[in-house]
């Protein structure tokens, strides 16, 4: 190979993290006349502009946001593929990058990850917490924790634990507006809707004999936000009925902070799932991650989640 691609590469994603690209060559050890020279020759070699570039910054172009996305994908596969090799697939070490929701990563995942993260001292941890699904492949995610099965063909999953939604409220509210008995009595009542960048999440289906009902939540009417942690909070302040997974309060109803409500009439749901890239090399510290959440959810469901209102 005439180039040193991988090097370009590692140049080009270096000058993208530190926003410079003399700063990209000095940590390569590069100056800043061949970093540019380097620069140069990968975007003829690419028959595309990577940067719009001036002398105080760096803005990349879109052809520049897809050759960083593929380049940091084959970055880690050789990193990986290192790591395989020199640990012998044993040793948990690197960054584990790991996506989930906000309530459950918070609630869950975080003390977990602590546990598990002290358990392997040369593990570092880069956590995203999204209400959205995040793109693995462009935002460089190891590992997903989300509800339901993939639709992608190029993402595998690994079934880690059941879920359900519920509807709960503070003691407080209901005692002062009643106990909703049936669907139809909602209509009577306040709600706290989480919006996400697909919309509100405000269609509350039940199930009963066999048959699945909808309910609407008029939203000029309800309080609503973007953060699933911030509708419980409300909730517990006594601001109205809102929707959870389970394992989002858990904790909060076995103390007493908040109440379910409509229990007949939880409907099976998709589970919980890890999902990750098909084709990624699973490095130790992935297989080790999952092993460890398997135990956790199972530990977890025999313990508490037993012990609540199933579908």
């Amino acid at each position: 190979m005439a180039t040193d691609r991988l090097g370009d590469m590692r140049l080009f994603v270096e000058a993208t993290e530190l926003k410079s690209l003399s700063a990209a060559g000095r940590k390569l050890g590069i100056s800043p006349a061949a970093a540019s020279a380097r620069l140069i020759k990968l975007e003829a070699t690419l028959q595309s502009k990577l940067f719009d570039r001036t002398t105080r910054s760096l803005r990349l172009t879109d052809e520049g946001l897809v050759f960083l996305r593929y380049s940091k994908i084959a970055l880690q596969a050789i990193h990986d593929a290192e790591v395989a090799l020199l640990d012998k697939q044993a040793t948990v070490k690197g960054k584990l990058r790991i996506s989930a929701s906000v309530d459950l990563g918070r609630n869950l995942l975080s003390p977990w990850i602590e546990e598990f993260s002290s358990l392997h001292s040369d593990l570092n941890i880069a956590l995203t917490l999204t209400d959205s699904n995040s793109n693995l492949i462009q935002d460089n995610v190891d590992i997903a924790i989300r509800f339901g099965l993939p639709d992608n063909d190029l993402l595998v999953a690994r079934f880690l634990a059941p879920n359900w939604r519920v509807l709960c409220a503070s003691p407080e509210y209901l005692k002062k507006n009643g106990i909703p008995k049936t669907p139809e009595d909602l209509i009577h009542h306040k709600f706290i809707v989480l919006v996400t960048e697909s919309g509100p999440l405000n269609e509350y289906y039940f199930s009963s004999n066999e048959q699945d009902t909808k309910f609407l939540v008029k939203m000029d009417e309800a309080w609503e936000t973007n953060d699933s942690v911030q509708a419980k909070m409300w909730a517990i302040a006594g601001h109205g009925i809102t929707r959870k997974i389970i394992w989002d309060i858990t904790s909060e109803v076995r103390k007493g902070a908040l109440e379910l409500v409509l229990t007949k009439y939880i409907r099976n749901e998709a589970g919980i799932y890890a999902v990750m890239h098909k084709n990624k090399y699973i490095a130790p510290r992935m297989r080790a991650f999952l092993d460890f959440l398997i135990k956790k959810f199972e530990n977890l469901e025999a313990n508490a989640l037993r012990q609540l209102p199933h579908p």
